[in-house]
């Protein structure tokens, strides 16, 4: 049984975002940005990253965005990675490789209550917005009252991310919890 896809246009000239009438995670997103990440927890991000000019790729629970680089062009690009998204989900083949997700889940989750309130935020508010856009956000550490945010999917690179983390990300998380200062991308 084939595959609907949709192609979204994002905020990034450099990503689209691709729609699938699949479940490809039960939830969140998982990014990959080399060959490396891809291949140790992704089979269907690993055949992406092997097209030509493919710089990124970021699972979500029903899309895929991908991240061209400057050699990269759309027409030919968009060709390849429908066929790949096509054929790979077609065949019922494995997305991620879940138990190789969990270990990784584990290591980042020892978060202390601050960063438990940002990561809620970030869950409950945030992160669902800009997956409309085929990017994600995630929390990298809190320190000293600086809040450290990694941009993935089309937000890395969206030439609005900063406009992004200031004004929205910045004002709501310094109004729910005091101790922040500031947010940053890293």
């Amino acid at each position: 049984m084939s595959v609907n896809i949709q192609l979204e246009w994002t905020p990034n000239p450099s990503t689209l975002k691709y729609v699938v009438d699949r479940k490809l995670l039960a939830g969140g997103a998982v990014n990959f940005t080399n060959r490396g990440e891809a291949e140790a927890k992704s089979p269907l991000a690993l055949r992406l990253m092997d097209i030509q000019g493919v710089t990124a790729v970021m699972l979500g629970t029903n899309f895929v965005t991908v991240t061209k680089g400057d050699s990269g062009e759309w027409d030919e690009l968009n060709d390849s990675v429908m066929s790949t998204l096509d054929t790979h989900l077609t065949e019922g083949l494995p997305v991620v490789d879940e138990a190789a997700l969990a270990a990784s889940r584990q290591t980042s989750s020892q978060e202390g209550s601050v960063e438990q309130r940002i990561q809620t935020i970030l869950d409950d508010e945030i992160r669902p917005a800009v997956a409309q856009d085929g990017g994600d956000i995630t929390l990298d550490r809190f320190e000293d009252g600086i809040v450290y945010l990694h941009m993935k999917g089309s937000c890395a690179g969206c030439p609005s991310s900063t406009a992004t983390l200031k004004m929205g990300i910045e004002g709501r998380l310094r109004e729910a919890i005091p101790e922040v200062m500031e947010v940053v991308s890293v």
